[in-house]
């Protein structure tokens, strides 16, 4: 990007008057405007979490079907097709009762769980439970990021690799990634296993584990995570956290060179503009990057 130096002392106030005309002749003033917002965005906007579901919902349903088009074989493969469906419907009715949501890259998928408890899945995130044993208990297994609205009753679980969420009805996240495990708490009360011991977690508090350490975390007072909105807001979490959340949301491949990945970010990058989401995530400290062939290179200004 051009005047990357300029522009980064125009988000520290440095540039007089005259400069930042200046610079503004020289860039495009909407891209400056989304940079300044993203890079220097601190909470998540509070937005209802009731309509984002809704959102998600209207979003999947307008989808258009996949045709399916009836074979014409002979009566003895049908015979035999019908043999297997049979034997296959009995197996998934009486031993396979597990059901499982899942996302790729970019994506985002709104569930309703039978007790109509909603969820919401975010990029590169897997959700299964037992149907049959749902009514007994309520229990489910996460990979990647979920946002949950629990309808009040027995003890609702969410079990990770990194450890096990339970409430009875309440609104909360849960990020299980590689090396970082998080819950944030919008409502109700939260509780949080790990290493064998148990944290409460009110409204407005958060349990973080990175590397396998446990952090200590900032109250925040927003309504549901940012994620939904489609944007990824972060409060001092390693770069190299940064990055694979942006490999997760455009489905690329970042390498850095000469780059510290411990270093921590706070702000927020959009999923919608790849490269205010780029920007958004570089300038701030003081990085810049290139594009070779399918992977980007983040770098220290001034090197090339």
């Amino acid at each position: 990007m051009k005047n990357e130096k300029e522009i980064l002392k125009w988000l520290n106030n440095e540039l007089s008057s005259k400069e930042i005309e200046d610079l503004k002749q020289s860039e495009d003033l909407q891209t400056l405007e989304k940079i300044t917002h993203y890079a220097s965005q601190l909470e998540t906007p509070k937005v209802d979490a009731h309509a984002a579901l809704e959102a998600f919902k209207a979003r999947n349903h307008s989808k258009k079907k996949t045709k399916v088009r009836t074979l014409n074989v002979n009566a003895f493969y049908r015979v035999a097709a019908v043999l297997v469906v049979m034997l296959t419907s009995t197996y998934f009715l009486f031993f396979n009762n597990i059901t499982s949501f899942e996302t790729q890259i970019a994506q985002t998928k709104a569930v309703t769980l039978p007790d109509n408890s909603e969820v919401i899945l975010n990029s590169a995130s897997k959700l299964s439970f037992n149907e049959k044993k749902w009514a007994d208990k309520r229990a489910l297994t996460l990979e990647g990021e979920a946002f949950f609205k629990v309808q009040k009753g027995q003890t609702f679980s969410v079990n990770t690799t990194a450890g096990v969420v339970t409430v009875l009805g309440t609104q909360f996240n849960v990020k299980e990634r590689k090396n970082y495990f998080e819950v944030h708490c919008y409502e109700g009360l939260v509780s949080v296993t790990y290493n064998n011991e148990t944290i409460k977690l009110p409204p407005g508090k958060t349990f973080r584990v990175i590397n396998g350490i446990i952090e200590n975390v900032e109250d925040f007072n927003a309504e549901n995570p940012s994620w939904i909105q489609q944007e990824s807001s972060f409060n001092k979490i390693p770069l190299d956290q940064v990055i694979a959340e942006l490999e997760r949301q455009y489905d690329m491949k970042i390498k850095v060179e000469g780059v510290d990945t411990s270093k921590l970010f706070t702000g927020t990058f959009t999923h919608t503009d790849k490269g205010i989401a780029l920007q958004a995530v570089t300038i701030p400290l003081k990085l810049s990057y290139r594009i070779e062939g399918k992977n980007i290179i983040f770098y220290n200004y001034g090197v090339k």
